[in-house]
């Protein structure tokens, strides 16, 4: 066979071949493939750092002075990414926290729930739960992306990361499940860890 005909051949029976794989493996799953890419700093990595506006249960903070990670390096801090404000599982997490602040954190730690929410509506998700802790609005998912949580829904997907005293990521949960309570108890023990206790 010439040299050109060759090569025709074996194209031929490349996407002949593709095609069949591609047949007997389209039907396998049911709905359109999904697939999820994990990034962000991980554990042993150095937190992104980042400037967030905030609001609490008692107000909205002051727009000249954001929340900044990089202030509270020598202390553990929580950073709990969430979909929305006063959705069942959200309310869920967020209260779990507050209950058992004292024991999954402790005064020394610095806890921050993240969302895309505007800061009213941060305001009464705080004041609604009595949350002891501040709720940062990160409305264009800049720094979500940064963390690996933004969402093409337009949502930051659940995922809590706890970054040392050193500024270093200790833990992470990608997933971090609100009804499980085995993922508060890993959380509480990377806390502990983290704080050196």
């Amino acid at each position: 066979m010439p040299p050109r005909a060759t090569v025709v051949a074996v194209i031929v029976l490349s996407v002949v071949a593709g095609s069949k794989l591609q047949s007997q493996t389209k039907d396998t799953t049911k709905g359109a493939p999904t697939a999820v890419l994990v990034s962000g700093p991980d554990v042993g990595r150095r937190a992104p750092n980042f400037r967030l506006p905030w609001a609490n249960k008692d107000g909205v903070g002051s727009a000249d002075q954001p929340y900044e990670l990089s202030l509270d390096l020598g202390k553990t801090v929580v950073l709990a990414y969430y979909p929305r404000d006063f959705t069942s599982s959200s309310a869920a997490e967020m209260r779990t926290f507050a209950e058992h602040y004292d024991s999954l954190f402790g005064p020394d730690v610095v806890v921050v729930g993240i969302g895309t929410d505007s800061l009213a509506t941060h305001q009464r998700f705080a004041a609604s739960l009595g949350l002891p802790f501040r709720l940062l609005t990160d409305s264009g998912q800049q720094v979500a992306r940064r963390y690996a949580t933004s969402d093409r829904l337009g949502y930051p997907r659940r995922t809590v990361y706890v970054v040392g005293p050193d500024g270093r990521v200790r833990y992470r949960n990608m997933r971090f499940n609100a009804l499980d309570q085995k993922h508060f108890a890993e959380l509480g023990a990377a806390v502990r860890r983290a704080r050196g206790g």
